[in-house]
This record gives C-alpha cells, structure tokens and sequence, in this order.
C-alpha cells in the first residue's frame, strides 16, 4: 500500500490517513485471521456430536465426592465459586484448587446442594519429555527432571535399564510407568555417541472430584453451545501459550516453524484433524502478528499509537531502523526454528 513503507504525499496514501484509520489497516489482516480461526473451529466443535454435560454419570468409588454424597444425577453448577457448563472447566478449576478444599453446589431434583469437598490426590509419574514414534526426544520441558538431567531434543532412547527398546515408543513409555519410584538407567543416541543417564522421573500430584459425567443430548441447541464453549477454551489457551513463550515457561527451542507446520499436517488424521490444525494455525499467526515487535503488525500498531500520545510521527529514518532490526530478529528466529525443525524430522 502506498506510504506504508515510506511515507507519500498522496492524500489517499496510507501514511496520509488518520491514526484510527492506520491502526484498523495494521491490525486487519490479524484479525481475519483470528475471526476465520474461530468460526472454523467453531463449525468443527459444533458438528462433533460428543459433549460432556455438567451432570454426573457415576462417582467413582473410594474418592472423594462419593464420600461427601454426591450421587449420580447431581449436575455440578459451581465449583469453588465458578461456574461450572462441563468437565473441562470442572478440571480446570479442580487444578487451580490444587488439593484445597472446594465448595460445590449441586442440583439434585430442583433442590441446590452445598459441599466442601477435600480432592482425592492422585500421584503420577512424570517425564517432561516427548517423543516421536522411534523413541527420538521431540522436545524437553524446561525446568523438568528430563531436562535436570541432561536429555536434550534429538536424544534416541535406545536402552531403558540395558533392554533394548528397538524403536519402540509405546513400549518404552510403558516401561517407565511400570518401573518404581527408583532410578532408571536410560541409554542415549546423541550423534554418535551412546551416553548413559541415570534418570529418575519426577511425580507430580493430580486432585480429582472422582466423578464421571454424562454426554449432553445431542440437539441443535446444545451443539451451538457447547461449539462456543470449546472454541472460548480454544482461543483462551492459544493466548496462554503465548503467554508461556514470553514467561520462559516454554522456551524458543520448543516453537514450530514452516517445516514442523509441514510435517504435522502430513500426519494429521482425517479432515477434522486438518480443519483444527489449520484453525491453530490462523489463531496462532493472528495473536502473534498482533504483538507489539517490529516488523510485525503489532510493532506498526505500537509507533502508531507513540505518534498519536506524542501528536507528531516519529522520524522516518528511526522508524525504518526499527523495523529493520525487528525484521532481522524475525529472520534469525525463522532460522533457528527451521533448524530445529529439520534435526526433529532427521
């Protein structure tokens, strides 16, 4: 668009028209990407024909809802002060709570029911790597036992306590829920190179209401609902990994770039899977070129909003230095993920 790079004297150019008008320019590829993202994830969601009410199916024996009375047919309506529409945000809020007791409300029969419930704990084994399908490590959490110990993306597993795992990943990760709380002897492929980790896994704790719930009849009222809670929890989680990037939480070395793009929809199973693959996509280009660094929509949209506080442009020569070093950070960002893309596909 003419004066979007350089700035013209055209009345109808880009760099002639109002700040408003400037910034809806930027942000408008952005943000088809995200609205297309959303009414095609909603569409998925919605035809799915499988979604899990509010209601209870049946308590599972021995924990902890069974033994405060709640019986099947109870719907769940408030947990811990939320409202509660199905067993996703059940689950979330039961993760939140973190083993602490909860009060729950219930409808049974018109009548409102009130709990205090303490959440069963549940201990369970964890790794923080993942693997591909020949026992090749994908990817390593940051601040995971995996990582304390030295495994690192592109590591094969080719032994677990000296047994051969012959490229067999099921079979490995079953072997390591199996093994006791002790250590484990891993043997790795690094290169050419065979090392030897003595690994021991960490255990994190997991509380559970202990409840089954029912699906919801399959109308066309409920498929409309239940389509915009999931695609509400769809889009909130993509902002949350953004978040996680920009916190540590997840590191640089775990982002996929155009050829891991590739390779996951080369294997991606059926044409939902596709569908949501590429509603992920389109969500995540949208948030991500709306963030405020140079070169992106988002760094135009940030100067722009500079210029209307300080009520003059910046200088065109320091504007064109930013986006110059915003774009060179992109490129060696884009180099180094495609890197690391194509030592995942090797």
């Amino acid at each position: 668009m003419e004066g979007e790079d350089e700035r013209s004297e055209d009345d109808r150019s880009f760099s002639k028209a109002s700040i408003p008008k400037r910034i809806a320019i930027c942000a408008a590829g952005a943000i088809v990407n995200i609205i297309f993202a959303v009414v095609v994830y909603f569409i998925v969601m919605a035809t799915s024909g499988v979604y899990i009410s509010n209601v209870i199916d049946s308590t599972i024996s021995g924990y902890a809802a069974e033994q405060a009375g709640i019986q099947s047919g109870d719907a769940i309506i408030e947990l811990d002060g939320q409202k509660v529409n199905n067993k996703y945000d059940l689950n979330k809020v039961m993760e939140e709570a973190n083993g602490e007791e909860v009060p729950v409300k219930v409808e049974r029969n018109g009548e409102i029911l009130e709990f205090n419930i303490k959440p069963t704990e549940v201990q369970s084994k964890v790794t923080g790597m993942y693997l591909d399908d020949k026992c090749k490590v994908i990817m390593v959490d940051k601040g995971s036992s995996s990582e304390k110990q030295g495994i690192q993306a592109n590591d094969v597993i080719i032994k677990i306590n000296s047994e051969e795992t012959n490229g067999d990943t099921n079979k490995l990760i079953e072997t390591l829920q199996q093994e006791g709380t002790g250590t484990i002897l891993l043997t790795l492929q690094r290169g050419k190179a065979e090392i030897n980790i003595e690994f021991t896994p960490d255990y994190v704790s997991t509380y559970y209401l202990g409840v089954n719930m029912k699906l919801a009849p399959d109308t066309f009222l409920n498929r409309c609902y239940y389509g915009i809670v999931e695609t509400k929890t769809f889009v909130f989680s993509i902002i949350d990994n953004v978040k996680q990037l920009f916190t540590g939480r997840v590191g640089i070395d775990q982002m996929t770039g155009p050829i891991g793009i590739g390779e996951m929809v080369s294997q991606t199973n059926g044409f939902k899977e596709f569908i949501y693959l590429m509603a992920l996509i389109s969500i995540s280009l949208g948030i991500t070129n709306l963030l405020p660094i140079p070169a992106l929509d988002g760094g135009k949209i940030l100067i722009l909003i500079i210029e209307a506080i300080r009520r003059k442009p910046m200088k065109q020569e320091n504007e064109i230095n930013i986006q110059l070093l915003g774009f060179s950070i992109l490129i060696a960002l884009s180099i180094y993920v495609s890197y690391n893309d194509i030592l995942r596909l090797f």
